[in-house]
């Protein structure tokens, strides 16, 4: 990442697209999502050309097997659990990704929240072709 956030991916010879966004999705039990979505949103996740706190979310059912060394927030330590969690899903400036991680983990209840980066190709790239 270069000091204006952007990370290029070269895709053959003649294709390179700028990333200036991603989209993080994260479970996170049904009742920590609205203030999971507030915290991030409140630190720049979630803008959208003019608007802000755009995200979606959906019902999932989570399982994971609290491991004995583990300090499980829901569950057994070695028993597989079943949880009704939602999947929060948003996008954010490549610049807040670091900022709204650490939002993430500090109100996140689970011990390590399941998170995934996703790199965005802006379709103004498609514009250059």
């Amino acid at each position: 990442m270069n000091n204006m956030g952007i990370i290029h991916f070269l895709l053959g010879e003649n294709m390179t697209f700028n990333i200036n966004k991603v989209k993080i999705v994260v479970t996170v039990p049904e009742e920590n999502l609205s203030e999971l979505r507030e915290s991030v949103c409140k630190v720049g996740a979630g803008v959208i050309g003019t608007y802000t706190f755009c995200t979606n979310s959906s019902k999932v059912l989570g399982t994971f097997t609290p491991s004995n060394d583990s300090n499980p927030y829901i569950g057994t330590k070695n028993k597989l659990e079943f949880v009704s969690e939602e999947r929060l899903e948003f996008v954010c400036d490549i610049s807040k990704v670091k900022l709204v991680l650490d939002t993430i983990k500090k109100v996140h209840p689970y011990e390590t929240p399941a998170i995934d980066i996703i790199p965005l190709i802006d379709e103004q790239e498609f514009n250059k072709m």
